[in-house]
């Protein structure tokens, strides 16, 4: 059912823009590629084609300008129908979104001070920033900022680390106490995938560069970018906490001078009002904040 529901949640936001680029990057936060191949798997299904579409302009078809109510209808009546089933069970079971090892004792911190409940931890790719909210996936994430600033999520800030840099060790700069970003200039970095928005900004410092980043290769996690880093094909920007908990032999971390912190989050979205999700972010903040 989720997946039928997310394929209307796709049709209906390319019906909206008119426009599968804007739907990807700035709807759904999912490749160009990806959206059309799913689009196209609806129109086999419904044995119609949806969208009349040239290299410049998408049009509904008759087809789609008749789906597109009842498509919108039927989305409200699923997020309807999970609320009420949420408040039926009271809302004991809960699941926690992350892209990166949550550490810093929160878990058991977390489940000694719920008891009774379930919490289900999920792990989501760097390409989703919105850490599974934006479709449902998870209750609460918890996520470096930025995340999407259009109003639909509510955060608060429960650490501040410096971002440091992740090199090689043999690096020509691992043997340094502190690093320049200018040192870092001519260096290939990991990156994250385009459709992370904002965030791909933030980790590759963007907005203190003078020229454009060099991008080495892309990761969708944590891990993929320390092994990109280890293999010698780039550096990458981490904050001080995971520098620590991602800590290994091949790899050497060191802080970046002149750089703003990051900032990492507790998030939920806006309209979800359940006492449940409430106490759970109360739960994080406090066991964070200590």
């Amino acid at each position: 059912m989720d997946a039928h529901i997310r394929d209307l949640r796709y049709f209906v936001a390319v019906a909206e823009e008119l426009s599968f680029t804007r739907a990807a990057t700035e709807r759904l936060f999912i490749s160009q590629p990806s959206l059309s191949r799913q689009i196209r798997q609806l129109e086999l299904s419904l044995r119609a084609r949806l969208f009349d579409r040239d290299r410049r302009t998408v049009a509904l078809t008759a087809a789609g300008a008749a789906l597109l109510p009842l498509a919108r209808q039927i989305i409200e009546q699923w997020e309807d129908a999970r609320r009420a089933v949420a408040s039926a069970r009271e809302e004991r079971t809960l699941t926690v979104g992350f892209q990166t090892r949550i550490g810093r004792g929160l878990v058991p911190s977390i489940v000694e001070a719920l008891p009774g409940w379930e919490l289900r931890f999920r792990q989501i790719t760097w390409a989703d920033p919105t850490v599974g909210l934006g479709d449902g996936q998870v209750d609460v994430a918890v996520a470096w900022l930025p995340v999407p600033g259009d109003g639909v999520y509510d955060w608060t800030v429960v650490s501040t680390e410096e971002r440091w840099v992740a090199l090689p060790a043999g690096h020509r700069l691992a043997g340094r106490a502190e690093v320049g970003l200018a040192e870092l200039a001519g260096e290939p970095f990991v990156a994250l995938p385009r459709t992370a928005g904002p965030m791909r900004d933030f980790w590759l410092a963007a907005d203190r560069r003078t020229g454009p980043a060099l991008v080495g290769a892309e990761a969708e996690t944590a891990e993929e970018a320390f092994e990109v880093v280890a293999s010698g094909r780039a550096v990458a920007l981490v904050s001080a906490g995971n520098a620590e908990l991602y800590r290994r032999d091949d790899v050497v971390a060191r802080p970046v001078s002149g750089l703003p912190p990051s900032r990492l989050a507790i998030v939920w979205r806006r309209d979800d009002r359940r006492p449940s999700v409430r106490a759970l972010v109360r739960e994080f903040v406090r066991c964070l904040c200590a």
